[in-house]
């Protein structure tokens, strides 16, 4: 990176070129999602959207102006929350609907750029001009602000007050009057801002801590002279909100109180633990805030408050959480490539089902279940940011890399822009991103098309080719498998479990013994999915076994009913038109070229080439591919291949030419005997 910022120094009109372009495209793309976003929530059916502006709405669309809030307990806020939208009650539904919708999006774009001029320098100008669309871009897309559309809450409101009060220079260094008042009126609404005032009382600007207690006080007294009843059902009967809107136990609280609640905890000793721990977490967590914020460092200070509350409040529903999304701004790791682990971590709990983030098992569900709150006691309590005073701020140890290397293919051009990291990298980031591309690569592949008729025509077109080539051998050999009761259960238990078992073996092997192959080896591996994702895309096929009138045997599923367009059980596992290419073959061929480089003796990487032979004869066997399939699966492995070595060049690099004190503690890899 370093290398990269020198070349470009040389060169100013161009590295301004670069600048200027990723600007508009990443600008582009924040206003694309933001609009989409808009249009999402517009698009729902009334009784599906807003259903917290739905407490306003009278008959025949009219909002109605009287009545309590809390008659049907849906509404969460507080009743200052609900006399914002007061003024508002005479438009009607769609009117509203629209305006709030377009007024919340203003303000989640407001909050981002406030956020991204508040980030910790220093930064160059390059980072600064792209930090904010990006920014924009994390923000609409994260599941708070996804919720605030849908509910058409006040939640953002209270962040915005609260960042322009901390991290406005401006604001945050002037007499603390101006800053009291917008973080009392964001307690007002929501109440554990309130948390806020201790932070400016702890460093230091002790008038704003004393405004906003008494902004928040006057607010509220208004509330009572206006809304009386409301007040005292919010304040007294339903203590501050606790037990408005959903179960407090549901997954949608992600406070201590319910995940104690959702631990089986219930009376008094839940209540003391709850407690306890809230006050473990605001004293540890403000502490935190205070020591960040003295180190100039605001907006991280802003957020670990703000995961303090998420933490501490009775309930804190999703469209409360966006405190957490802050949290990225704090810098953790001493190397580079530890840089994008917490950033990452944040906005993947923050934008994605925690369905995603976490496999469907016993052991993992609860921390997927629990994962935002998770966040929020990590950032308000453990991670350990670094101080600007911290050597390691700006000068991370830094990732060595190697040029593109020319191997023994000197006929294929490189593109030498792209420099090869040879280190270890980051196990945590790397199970992630693991996790999150096999989602996508799975929803993808079910999202192809699954038009029968199409696919069908594609299978006859597929067996008349192999018809052609004489190459039509899958339905004698099917009928010779399904013959042999100890054969047909064996290529079942092969093709259902070998095919994840042994890649991920292998990249679990070559990331601790062979980190710098790793990288080369999970990158022509990815490009060939996205590849193969293109074909499931483009040439929907139905696999022999779900063609009719042909007379394949389905070994693992037994008959099928193809008249049944969903096809029974399978259609819950996959796409069942996604054949061409296959991925078991891709796959198995990926494993195979991977033995082959890095086993030491000739018989292993032999070896090594038997598993994806052995793969072929057991797509064939079972019915689930075709000759071809295989050819389409072997060119997308190729082709990823072919990518990776134009961008990098052979797959080992001799890493004994590169200093030691450049590899940190990873261990070097030997240097090779050979190069693919």
């Amino acid at each position: 990176m370093v290398e990269a910022e020198r070349s470009g120094a040389g060169d100013p009109s161009r590295a301004g070129s670069r600048t200027v372009v990723a600007l508009a495209a990443l600008w582009l793309i924040a206003g694309v999602l933001a609009v989409r976003q808009a249009a999402v929530v517009l698009r729902r059916p009334p009784d599906r959207r807003f259903t917290d502006l739905a407490t306003w709405i009278g008959e025949h669309g009219v909002l109605r102006t009287r009545g309590s809030f809390y008659e049907d307990d849906r509404f969460t806020g507080t009743p200052v929350g609900g006399l914002v939208l007061r003024p508002l009650t005479s438009a009607a539904e769609r009117s509203l609907g629209i305006g709030w919708t377009l007024a919340t999006l203003l303000l989640v774009v407001a909050v981002a750029l406030v956020a991204a001029r508040a980030l910790p320098g220093p930064l160059s100008r390059r980072t600064a001009l792209l930090a904010a669309p990006v920014a924009v871009s994390v923000t609409v897309l994260s599941l708070p602000v996804r919720s605030t559309f849908s509910l058409g809450q006040t939640s953002i409101i209270p962040v915005l007050l609260v960042l322009l009060a901390c991290c406005v220079p401006r604001l945050a260094q002037g007499s603390g009057r101006a800053s009291g008042v917008l973080v009392g009126v964001a307690a007002a609404l929501q109440p554990a801002v309130l948390l806020f005032a201790p932070l400016l009382w702890l460093t230091g600007r002790r008038r704003a801590a004393v405004t906003t207690g008494a902004t928040f006080a006057a607010a509220t007294a208004l509330a009572w002279a206006v809304a009386p009843d409301d007040s005292w059902t919010y304040w007294v009967h339903h203590l501050a909100g606790a037990g408005l809107g959903d179960k407090p136990d549901g997954l949608t609280n992600q406070s201590l109180h319910g995940l104690l609640l959702r631990l089986g905890l219930r009376g008094p000793v839940e209540i003391a633990l709850y407690g306890v721990l809230a006050a473990a977490v605001a004293v540890l967590g403000l502490r935190r805030a205070a020591h960040y914020a003295r180190d100039g460092q605001p907006l991280l200070a802003t957020a670990i408050t703000g995961c303090v509350a998420v933490a501490v409040s009775p309930t804190a529903w999703q469209h409360q959480q966006l405190w957490i999304l802050l949290a990225i701004a704090g810098r953790v790791g001493k190397r580079r490539a530890d840089r994008m682990v917490w950033p990452v971590l944040v906005v993947l709990v923050m934008t994605l089902n925690h369905t995603i983030i976490v496999p469907d098992n016993p052991v993992l569900v609860p921390i997927g279940d629990n994962a935002p709150l998770l966040a929020a006691l990590a950032a308000a309590c453990a991670v350990p940011f670094l101080t600007r005073t911290s050597p390691m701020w700006d000068r991370p140890a830094p990732t060595p890399v190697a040029e593109p290397q020319r191997g023994r293919f000197a006929w294929v051009p490189l593109l030498r822009f792209w420099k090869r990291p040879l280190n270890r990298p980051n196990l945590l980031l790397e199970l992630m991103l693991i996790r999150v591309g096999y989602f996508v690569y799975s929803y993808i592949r079910a999202s192809a098309p699954e038009e029968r008729a199409l696919a069908e025509a594609h299978g006859r077109q597929i067996i008349g080719a192999e018809e052609f080539l004489h190459i039509d051998f899958e339905h004698g050999f099917n009928h010779f498998v399904a013959g042999i009761g100890w054969l047909t259960d064996t290529m079942n238990y092969y093709y259902g479990t070998f095919h994840f078992l042994v890649p991920l073996s292998l990249l679990a092997f070559l990331y601790v013994r062979r980190p710098a192959t790793y990288r080369w080896a999970r990158t022509a591996l990815a490009l060939a999915t996205l590849l193969a994702l293109v074909g499931f895309w483009a040439y929907p096929l139905a696999p022999p076994r779900l063609m009719p009138g042909r007379g394949f045997i389905d070994t693992a599923n037994g008959p099928q009913d193809l008249s049944n367009p969903d096809f029974g059980a399978l259609t819950d596992l996959s796409n069942q038109y996604a054949a061409m290419p296959s991925l078991h073959i891709g796959w198995s061929l990926w494993c195979g070229v991977m033995i082959a480089v890095v086993a030491p003796k000739v018989w292993m990487k032999a070896l090594g080439m038997v598993y994806p032979m052995m793969t072929f004869l057991v797509i064939i066997g079972t019915a689930n591919h075709y000759v071809l399939d295989a050819c389409g699966g072997a060119l997308v492995v190729a082709s990823g291949f072919g990518i990776q070595y134009a961008l990098t060049g052979p797959g080992r690099t001799a890493l004994a030419r590169i200093p030691a004190a450049r590899s940190g503690s990873d261990t070097p890899e030997p240097a090779p005997a050979a190069r693919v």
